[in-house]
């Protein structure tokens, strides 16, 4: 599959058998190589709440760091599952996976005693790819095998948390290139109006730079944060 994670967020792929999600939490339709011969539908999540949320706690709870570099780097001080402290993170209206719900953005478990702004951080990028797993779970119940996952080096995809995050929880192995969705347009652009002679040229020059594994000795740690959002996201739909 496919992943992008800027203000929305994207993951992408393609069934060779006909299937749909019957309420609609998830798109089905015709690849763009699909043919009569050979069926290639494709299925497309998208999560509204990703990296606005992201944003969001830069411009109005991390006001004193200066980049989301930095805000990383004091995320990464906070360990797996932000000491108990998950954050839904559907505040960007209504959601399709949740069935056209609006939950909004909500902060659950804190405690003052012991959390603190990386905490925060933290749970905020963890709350994003939890909701990704959330719907790609329901692509796997569509018959899609999810082993790879490839991505732009690009928005949410810059964070070792999230990259790591999302790799351990869906047990997914990320491939990330070095390339961002403007370029992938272009280059299907080029390819569209003849200036690449096959997707063979066209893909030539992506470079792979980095293969992020899934953490196999923490994955209790990741589900354990995982099931204490998902009954969190239960009790408020």
């Amino acid at each position: 599959i496919a992943s992008t994670a800027g203000t929305s967020g994207v993951v992408y792929g393609v069934l060779d058998q006909l299937d749909y999600d019957e309420k609609s939490r998830v798109n089905t339709f015709a690849h763009v190589n699909h043919t009569l011969e050979q069926t290639r539908l494709g299925v497309l999540l998208c999560i509204n709440g990703t990296g606005i949320l992201n944003s969001w706690l830069k411009n109005n709870f991390a006001t004193s760091l200066s980049s989301y570099g930095d805000m990383n780097e004091l995320a990464s001080l906070s360990p797996i599952g932000s000491k108990g402290l998950s954050i839904i993170p559907f505040g960007n209206g209504a959601e399709r996976v949740l069935e056209n719900k609006e939950v909004d953005c909500s902060l659950n478990g804190i405690n003052f005693n012991i959390h603190t702004k990386g905490d925060v951080l933290r749970a905020a990028q963890e709350g994003i790819v939890f909701s990704y797993e959330y719907g790609m779970n329901i692509m796997r119940n569509m018959g899609m095998n999810i082993q790879v996952i490839r991505a732009g080096n690009a928005n949410m995809f810059l964070s070792s948390i999230f990259r790591q995050t999302l790799s351990s929880i869906s047990n997914a192995v990320i491939e990330l290139y070095d390339t961002d969705g403007a370029a992938g347009a272009a280059r299907a652009a080029g390819l569209g109006v003849g200036f690449y002679a096959n997707t063979n040229e066209a893909f030539s020059a992506l470079e792979k730079i980095a293969i992020i594994e899934p953490e196999v000795d923490k994955k209790e740690q990741y589900l354990e944060a995982y099931n204490r959002w998902i009954n969190y996201l239960e009790k408020m739909l």
